[in-house]
């Protein structure tokens, strides 16, 4: 693979690829806008003294990575931990109305901020969301109190969220033109939630930009990121057509979702692609795992390898071995979940699923941003040796479409298809 992996790093290095206008996060950790990031921090804290809870609205690559973040540095259960930290809620990311009206209700005589996330302003679910948290926020605090609590991130100059957000003055942050939605953690997009949970953000961009520096290296056996987008290939054209993302820690079940779309939309077009699945062991393994083992031997599976113990617990011994499980006593919880990972990548790879596995040093800020930098340049370089655009999504819209002519939104294109859905449902 050497020579298409050389080829397809030329194409991401030099730009001159499809989609070479959203290179804008190959150099980020880098030439980031330190200004910006000034004011991220600075508004930060002042959501931190004002607000109980802090809800991100946004979808996709809009709110995944900053929930993957908060839920890797510091638990899943962030939310319901003590910590001098604002509740934060993710919103706008689904059409669930039972949804909205329990975060309505968690929000219930708190006080509130909010972070709208979108570029254009007009996706329909993160538009919904907006609409009743700034109803919400302007008849609890007065539309000048409001403005005080609405963040808004979108495009440095154009687009109806731009032109609400200077009209009322919201202080805003800017998706960058050349970085997409799934490649965007690492900017405002994610750093404003990311910095609101107390996370430290300087560390997680050192993180990146060591990272950046360690996979420059232009020999494919000692780069990471290049041998991982080589295997992956070389497995896909062995008919290993999914790749499941592994971990055996709760906390990266968002780092799994966030990888999906990453994956998912930069790989799956022009009718190719590797799907990508997810499962958290050792619980998936009490339910996928059986169909894994000797299911359809279309996968292959990449483990993320946490080294160290977060939080070490030591188990009880039972002076009446009532479970028969005196035998794990005194050992730690995590010196169990690793035996329980080498016994399955044993079990796994004897049944015929190939696995990768990729160390990490524990779930510090640094190294998620390590780990974020790690993935998006795989990507770009696995997009481009399987022949696609890493960076477009088109395959998106069609879902767009049809809905907003179901709902009636004017235009005769919009009719003249919503008659044509109409016949098909019937």
């Amino acid at each position: 693979m050497e020579g298409e992996v050389k080829a397809a790093v030329k194409t991401l290095r030099e730009g001159s690829g499809a989609g070479s206008d959203f290179l804008g996060w190959v150099d980020l950790p880098q030439i980031y806008d330190r200004e910006e990031f000034s004011r991220i921090k600075k508004a930060a804290e002042r959501i931190q003294r004002s607000c109980d809870v802090f809800v991100a609205i946004g979808i996709g690559g809009s709110y995944l990575g900053a929930r993957a973040a908060i839920e890797f540095v510091k638990s899943p259960f962030y939310n319901a931990l003590k910590k001098d930290t604002p509740a934060i809620y993710f919103a706008g990311n689904n059409i669930s109305s039972a949804y909205l009206n329990e975060i309505l209700s968690l929000c219930e005589e708190k006080d509130i901020c909010i972070n709208v996330i979108s570029k254009s302003g007009t996706t329909t679910e993160p538009a919904i969301a907006f609409r009743v948290f700034r109803e919400l926020l302007e008849r609890k605090y007065g539309e000048e109190g409001a403005r005080e609590r609405i963040f808004i991130t979108t495009d440095k100059a154009k687009g109806k969220l731009k032109e609400l957000a200077d009209e009322k003055g919201y202080e805003t942050f800017v998706v960058p033109d050349d970085i997409g939605g799934r490649y965007s953690v690492l900017t405002a997009v994610g750093l404003l939630p990311i910095a609101v949970a107390g996370i430290d953000i300087d560390a997680m961009m050192r993180g990146a930009s060591d990272a950046r520096i360690a996979f420059r290296d232009p020999d494919v056996k000692k780069n990471d990121a290049y041998r991982y987008a080589a295997a992956r290939n070389l497995l896909f054209r062995e008919g290993k057509t999914t790749e499941i993302l592994v971990t055996y820690d709760p906390a990266l079940a968002m780092m799994n979702e966030w990888w999906k779309q990453l994956y998912g939309e930069s790989e799956g077009k022009d009718l190719t692609g590797i799907f990508p699945a997810s499962v958290v062991f050792s619980t998936d393994l009490h339910s996928l795992g059986q169909y894994i083992q000797q299911g359809v031997r279309n996968l292959f599976e990449t483990v993320i390898d946490i080294q160290q113990d977060n939080s070490p617990f030591v188990i009880p011994h039972d002076p009446r071995n009532i479970d028969e499980m005196n035998f794990i006593s005194g050992k730690t919880v995590h010196e169990v979940n690793r035996n329980a990972f080498l016994a399955t990548v044993l079990s796994h790879t004897d049944g015929g699923v190939p696995n990768l596995i990729l160390e990490l040093d524990s779930r510090t800020a640094y190294d998620f941003g390590y780990l974020v930098y790690f993935f998006e340049l795989a990507c770009g370089v696995s997009g481009y040796i399987l022949g696609v655009n890493p960076f477009d999504q088109p395959g998106v819209e069609g879902y767009k479409n049809n809905m907003y002519a179901l709902l009636g939104k004017p235009g005769a294109e919009n009719e003249a298809r919503r008659n044509e859905l109409l016949k098909r449902i019937q």
